[in-house]
């Protein structure tokens, strides 16, 4: 059989995050087994020297990246464009040029961009769907991406353009959502159901050496968005308690100065499946629709059970009492109450461990992440011969 040829594209953030290894990680899967792959990248580092016109006019449509992809797809010949993130150098100009030469289009959806200015469905701290399935224009009164009108009029003119053009619609083949609760939200956003499927993300790991666990673990980045706040207001509540907490970001003098907190800082990945290996579970207070944390699938990889939000994709992920704890999103006092059960029951957590590892390798292995992958490529190169020939 052959395998299809596979045109990567992605805009990477001017801060490295887990979309980037995602990507990273499936381009290599594809290769392992056989895959001739093509990875185009632009780089938001690249914003630095522009001005604001430039960079309004390059989201919108980017010509620099639509003049490569025309180029690229005519010498590498590819049979599917898989998109990640196109905002803001990639732009949606890579839909359009893919569709121009007749190549079924795949996006994964990595976040609420496409419905929301803000990409989170947060303001002021605070979840809001103000914008689902409308004109995001409250985004731009509100200054919702990076507390800027400007900015945030130029994200809500990129997609009301797009909308208005049917680029979302018409242009993409395959949506991959992340969970089904990301893809519900997708659907009542506007995109057509019909059109999304569920493939989650995944990672290669060794199962963890069978040795004592201890200790609480934090990983992610330090941002309000991630529960900060009620993760330190619970600590208050939790006299002789330590938590371990490794990542970077803007809360990082808020958490480090923390009584309780042991900062540890940004860390390779090898140190952080090795101490997630070590931990007796990792804690994840998140207070927006995480769609798919990569640390959560490293943390069930390691045997790691998770104490985190009852909230969006999170309530999907952990299974109450199974693979971890669900706590009420923002409530400092439940989640306290939580981690002191998991310090009170240390032989349970192991066990909720233990099933956490057992549902990685049904769910999130290399192995079946790569079979819903080209199943997912073989459909939407069938619905665009479909639709070419009739």
């Amino acid at each position: 059989m052959k395998l299809p040829r596979v045109l990567v594209v992605h805009n990477r953030y001017q801060s490295e995050g887990g979309e980037d290894a995602v990507v990273a990680d499936e381009a290599a899967l594809l290769r392992d087994r056989g895959h001739a792959v093509h990875l185009y990248v632009r780089d938001n580092r690249e914003l630095r020297n522009m001005s604001a016109l430039d960079a309004f006019t390059q989201a919108v449509w980017a010509r620099r990246t639509a003049a490569d992809l025309k180029r690229i797809v005519g010498a590498f010949r590819p049979d599917v464009v898989h998109l990640h993130n196109t905002f803001a150098l990639v732009s949606s100009s890579a839909q359009w040029t893919a569709a121009a030469a007749g190549i079924p289009v795949v996006q994964t959806l990595h976040n609420f961009r496409l419905l929301c200015v803000q990409a989170m469905f947060l303001h002021a701290g605070r979840l809001c769907e103000d914008c689902l399935g409308r004109v995001p224009w409250r985004g731009v009164l509100r200054r919702c991406y990076h507390d800027s009108a400007r900015q945030s009029a130029a994200l809500a003119a990129m997609l009301g353009v797009h909308r208005a053009l049917g680029t979302y619609r018409n242009k993409v083949t395959r949506y991959i959502a992340l969970t089904e609760f990301c893809r519900r939200k997708f659907i009542a956003g506007g995109l057509p159901a019909a059109k999304i499927v569920v493939k989650p993300n995944f990672v290669d790991a060794d199962p963890p050496p069978d040795e004592p666990r201890s200790g609480a673990l934090f990983v992610g980045r330090l941002a309000p968005e991630k529960g900060l706040g009620t993760l330190l207001a619970a600590l208050d509540e939790l006299p002789g308690f330590t938590l371990e907490v490794i990542g970077d970001g803007p809360e990082r003098a808020r958490v480090a100065a923390h009584p309780r907190v042991r900062l540890l800082g940004w860390r390779s990945p090898q140190e952080v499946r090795e101490r997630m290996a070590r931990a007796a579970y990792l804690v994840m207070p998140s207070v927006w629709y995480e769609n798919f944390p990569r640390t959560l699938v490293e943390a069930f990889a390691c045997g790691l059970p998770v104490i985190a939000s009852r909230l969006g994709a999170l309530l999907e992920l952990v299974d109450h009492g199974f693979t971890g704890l669900l706590a009420e999103p923002g409530s400092a006092r439940e989640l306290a109450r939580q981690i002191r059960w998991a310090e009170t029951f240390p032989e349970k957590m192991r066990r909720m461990g233990e099933h956490a590892r057992a549902i990685y390798e049904v769910e999130f292995t290399p192995r079946v992440n790569y079979e819903r992958l080209v199943a997912i490529y073989a459909d939407a190169i069938a619905a665009t011969r479909m639709r070419a020939a009739g």
